[in-house]
């Protein structure tokens, strides 16, 4: 049998992994059910359609009762779970998984998710998706207090603090443990008696509860419920642990009453386009991102071309409010994994061009509006750009479905430091120089608020984190944290990150 056993280790200094991507990455998926007799089987679908949001590690943890029983596998979801041979190793009718995308320079198993600890009140697994931004000095606390860290990552400081804890029951130890943590976060809780589903006092990342039947599920997104037929119950609110025990659903809210502010990048790139947010899809805010952007910046122009695939709605909407003509201008190889060999040079020029390519015939001798979700380091778009005039292009025009991304984030996201942001650095026409564009636009803090059908922004309560645009952070970082050093948490001389 496949007893999960706790071993410790040594915690190694390790490096930040270097941002080279144009793409901000959210960090993971988590999903959790009780009381199903194909839990495991349920828990693998459900991570399957969470697999966007992290493609380096996967885990799941099952109970049948009596043990505990772990799986845990570096790459992606369908290459290990699929396998009835591995899920035959995960019995029990309560299961919690985890998909992770690390923002350290170390991808291993030690740090896949769930993790297990066995407390003297009982076991406890948890799934863990976003970063404690007190993380590092919890760690130093709790190490000089005798604590043996087994991992680098900042979940692992969760589970020392509930097992710290001098509660008797294990939901008065995690409301003593969430009393201590700060930052954005929600956590999926499996014990020998409760499912557990915890979302941060802002609701800064986000969990959903649903229900197949006589089982009750948790999951990052909508999209992961319906993989497996269940109902979507609700949104876990902000501040709210939500306790599954006999089939029935309790909640509780330990912390002050305050104001949601749910990760904006939710809306804007995150989450699946299927995904139900605030009651809607996920791809309608996007196609009226593209409608505001649109009203605000259009031009005389040929035709309309998306990055794909996540520039496709918002340029949809561009296209049908300002009445030009949609083209897929640039196709996608769907088969270019993350791991690709760069050996050379002459190969790494290539970039970009592995994962797209220009449809000649559409863009020869054509005005482009060019639709994106972001612009990050710019470095990818300047890539696009000159492959499009290469493929015989008149002129690219670059409009972007948000505000100019000026701020790190503190909450789970991989992106780069504040230098690193080419909109921190430079101005729209400085920006529009370096990616060698005709013009720039980003759509308007406005205009993103008109999109997601809140209004105008409200300063003084700003219905999201929107700290990427404003650097109106809901959680201010207590650690040594720097405005141009990492913007993640990681063991760097023996300090933690997720």
């Amino acid at each position: 049998m496949n007893f999960l056993r706790m071993k410790t280790s040594s915690i190694q200094k390790i490096k930040l992994k270097k941002f080279n991507s144009d793409k901000l990455r959210e960090e993971c998926g988590i999903f959790g059910i009780s009381n199903h007799e194909d839990a495991s089987a349920l828990t693998a679908l459900g991570l399957h359609a969470l697999q966007h949001r992290g493609q380096e590690g996967c885990g799941i943890v099952s109970y049948d009762g009596k043990n505990y029983h772990s799986e845990k596998r570096q790459g992606l979801v369908g290459d290990h779970f699929t396998n009835n041979d591995v899920i035959k190793k995960l019995p029990g009718k309560f299961a919690i998984g985890h998909n992770r995308y690390s923002t350290t320079g170390e991808t291993s198993l030690r740090n896949i998710q769930p993790f297990f600890a066995d407390l003297h009140v009982g076991g406890i697994s948890i799934a863990h998706n976003g970063n404690l931004t007190n993380a590092l000095s919890l760690r130093e606390t709790l190490v000089k207090d005798g604590a043996i860290f087994r991992t680098t990552s900042d979940t692992e400081t969760i589970v020392q603090l509930i097992a710290k804890s001098r509660r008797e029951k294990i939901i008065d130890k995690l409301i003593d443990t969430l009393f201590q943590i700060q930052g954005g976060y929600s956590l999926v809780i499996m014990t020998n008696k409760k499912l557990i589903g915890v979302r941060d006092p802002f609701g800064i990342r986000p969990l959903v509860v649903g229900k197949l039947k006589d089982s009750f599920l948790f999951a990052s997104e909508t999209c992961a419920l319906d993989i497996v037929g269940a109902k979507f119950i609700r949104e876990v609110e902000n501040g709210e642990i939500i306790v599954i025990e006999n089939n029935d659903l309790k909640t509780i809210k330990p912390f002050p009453k305050q104001k949601a502010r749910p990760c904006v990048f939710e809306y804007i790139y995150f989450a699946r386009p299927d995904s139900l947010i605030d009651g809607k899809c996920a791809y309608e805010f996007r196609k009226n991102f593209g409608t505001e952007l649109a009203k605000e910046t259009d031009i005389d122009a040929d035709i309309v071309l998306p990055v794909p695939d996540s520039g496709v709605p918002a340029a949809l909407g561009y296209a049908e409010y300002s009445k030009k003509r949609f083209e897929l201008g640039l196709i996608r190889n769907h088969y270019v994994g993350r791991t690709f060999i760069e050996p050379t040079q002459s190969i790494r020029s290539l970039g970009v061009k592995l994962k797209l390519s220009p449809t000649k015939s559409i863009v020869k001798n054509k005005s482009i509006i060019l639709i994106d979700d972001s612009l990050v380091r710019g470095t990818t778009c300047n890539k696009i750009i000159k492959m499009l005039y290469e493929a015989g292009a008149k002129e690219v025009h670059v409009r972007i479905a948000c505000p100019e991304i000026k701020f790190p984030d503190f909450y789970g996201v991989d992106m780069p430091t504040k230098n690193e942001l080419l909109a921190h650095k430079k101005n729209t026409k400085e920006m529009c120089e370096f990616i060698k564009a005709k013009s720039l636009k980003f759509l308007s803090l406005e205009g993103l608020y008109v999109g997601l059908e809140k209004g105008k922004r409200n300063n003084i309560y700003p219905q999201f984190s929107d700290h990427y645009f404003t650097g109106d952070y809901p959680v201010k970082p207590s650690d040594n944290l720097g405005e141009n050093k990492i913007t993640q948490l990681s063991l760097l001389s023996g300090k933690s990150s997720n």
